[in-house]
């Protein structure tokens, strides 16, 4: 669970923001939007299953999503990809002398276990300037800290046990010591970097090529290909039901008998998607059912609705985050709102999964679909 993100000096966002999920102490009037929009994290702690951005062209809308992307992907990836002279690929903010020689600075602030997590890092083209972990479990405690000058980094005793002694001579200047530690198999840093591997950040504009994971979710599992079907039954947009073929490329008509042998030997198929839609007749009544190829008969909006269904229904169905850039690109409004009414329904989501997505459509600035606090504004 997301309580946090925080991001400076990086692209166009020059002091600090901040993104967070916490529920404040505004209600809604509805008590109804109270009840399916806020869930409890801890004790002590409330937070909102959905967060909108807003802002102009150029405002920083997608930067900040950028900014969650280079987070995920060097914690995930910096101690096994990168060599030791490799530069760190940060963008500082660049209209302002005084910044572009300062490191960017990432934090995020997450539950994992029933913990709170606070871990962030401050990096430059060349080097990890600064790296944290704090818990809190009564109160913030600190796990480690790495600073720029400091030939050792400062741990608890505990957490150099589990997670491996002597890890901290043999971290690059490049590499963030949380994901060498996993790498290591540390206990802790594993889980903390599946939590990160799980945020799902997609771009709304290029949702075609999520589409494979789509049909893999709707050929493996039974539960969400119902999601799916449901989904796009209830969206009115005339289709029944999703079909799904398989078929050999080698197979299909047209195919050079070389190009035939070529992909016959690597096993590559071709996956045809159907859309069922029922047929009537002039007075109305029910009359069979017609079947089209999705990729040539049906809306680009309708195919943006498949191809991101899967991942919407693997977020609910796990509990997870995801994270969309320009979620209303060809979509409807109505079928946008439906997506975050997936998010916002103690039915639809009872694993309290979070979705924060960037939007220019004002048509979902209502207090019958969020609170005050899920709704962010970025300016220049």
């Amino acid at each position: 669970m997301l309580i946090q993100f925080t991001v400076g000096n990086f692209r166009s966002i020059k002091e600090p923001v901040s993104l967070s999920l916490t529920a404040t102490k505004l209600k809604s009037r509805y008590q109804e939007i109270n009840n399916n929009n806020v869930f409890t994290a801890s004790q002590n702690l409330d937070l909102v299953k959905s967060a909108v951005i807003y802002g102009a062209n150029a405002s920083g809308k997608s930067n900040l999503i950028k900014a969650l992307s280079f987070m995920r992907y060097f914690v995930i990836n910096s101690s096994r990809e990168s060599q030791a002279t490799d530069p760190i690929e940060v963008e500082p903010f660049a209209l302002g002398d005084q910044w572009e020689n300062r490191p960017s600075s990432f934090e995020m602030i997450f539950f994992l276990n029933g913990i709170l997590y606070r871990y962030g890092f401050e990096a430059d083209e060349h080097k990890i300037h600064n790296e944290w972990l704090f818990q809190t479990v009564r109160r913030e405690s600190k796990i480690f800290i790495r600073e720029s000058g400091k030939s050792e980094i400062d741990m608890t005793d505990s957490f150099r046990r589990t997670e491996g002694r002597n890890l901290d001579e043999i971290t690059r200047p490049n590499a963030l010591f949380l994901s060498v530690l996993a790498q290591w198999n540390g206990v802790l840093s594993q889980r903390i970097l599946t939590w990160f591997k799980q945020i799902g950040i997609i771009s709304g504009i290029y949702d075609r090529v999520y589409k494979k994971f789509t049909l893999g979710q709707f050929q493996e599992n039974k539960r969400i290909r119902q999601d799916i079907v449901n989904f796009l039954r209830e969206m009115d947009l005339g289709i029944h039901n999703i079909t799904i073929k398989e078929t050999d490329v080698a197979e299909m008509d047209k195919t050079p008998e070389e190009l035939q042998l070529l992909l016959t030997e690597n096993g590559l198929s071709h996956v045809a998607v159907t859309a069922v839609h029922e047929k009537f007749s002039d007075e109305g009544e029910p009359g069979g059912y017609a079947e089209f190829d999705f990729d040539d008969h049906e809306s680009a909006g309708t195919q943006k609705a498949f191809a991101l269904s899967g991942l919407l229904f693997h977020t609910l169905r796990n509990g997870r985050l995801l994270i969309v850039d320009e979620l209303d690109a060809r979509l409807h409004p109505f079928i946008t709102k439906s997506i975050i009414q997936l998010f916002n329904s103690n039915k639809t989501n009872p694993k309290n999964a979070q979705l924060i997505f960037a939007t220019h459509d004002t048509n979902h600035l209502s207090n019958l679909l969020f609170r005050r606090d899920q709704i962010w504004f970025m300016e220049k």
